[in-house]
């Protein structure tokens, strides 16, 4: 009997201890910081004739979210005069015409709130919403975002259209040359949980 007694107290006290820090891990807040070095973002443009690859650098970002209240804050920056895609004439265009980099030097993305639950371990899907700031302006958008965590450990990937056209700024068709009127935006990060 005691020998019972004393298996059920030390399961109880086992499983209070396992999900008080469960509790702890889920309610832990999380500061994702996208290092330049490891942040990647690409652009996809499609015309007539083929599709244009490209990318621009990072300048700074962190995002702070707390998974036990789904809240999310911070930024991630974007530096518009990074922008290239391999065609000098084509990059001079893009940055002279449509972006207006000098202008306008910086592309923000600040995130406000999660939909979707982010798991503690492994990946998740999620949208998060947030105001995008390009060309002077700002856009409210909702961005599908991919999750991983591990024990130490982040990554993220965003996949989202720009509607560029939508949002005030120049088509740069040709009469013979046709473009979309909206850019797809990839971005690929990882970091470290400290």
């Amino acid at each position: 009997m005691k020998t019972v007694i004393r298996f059920g107290v030390s399961t109880a006290i086992i499983l209070c201890l396992v999900g008080t820090t469960l509790a702890q891990v889920k309610s832990r807040a999380i500061d994702f910081n996208f290092i330049p070095a490891k942040t990647k973002i690409d652009f996809t443009l499609g015309d007539v004739l083929h599709t244009v690859h490209g990318s621009f650098n990072a300048k700074t970002g962190v995002v702070h979210f707390d998974p036990a209240t789904n809240q999310i804050s911070g930024e991630i920056r974007v530096d518009a005069a990074s922008g290239h895609s391999g065609s000098n004439g084509r990059d001079q265009r893009m940055h002279e015409q449509v972006l207006e980099s000098a202008r306008y030097p910086d592309i923000v993305f600040r995130p406000d709130r999660v939909e979707g639950q982010v798991a503690t371990m492994g990946a998740s899907a999620v949208q998060v919403h947030g105001m995008f700031a390009i060309h002077g302006a700002e856009h409210e958008v909702t961005i599908p975002v991919r999750v991983e965590m591990g024990p130490d450990w982040w990554t993220v990937a965003l996949d989202f259209a720009v509607p560029y056209v939508k949002w005030g700024m120049k088509n740069p068709s040709t009469f013979v040359l046709r473009v979309d009127q909206s850019v797809n935006i990839r971005i690929q990060a990882s970091g470290e949980i400290p």
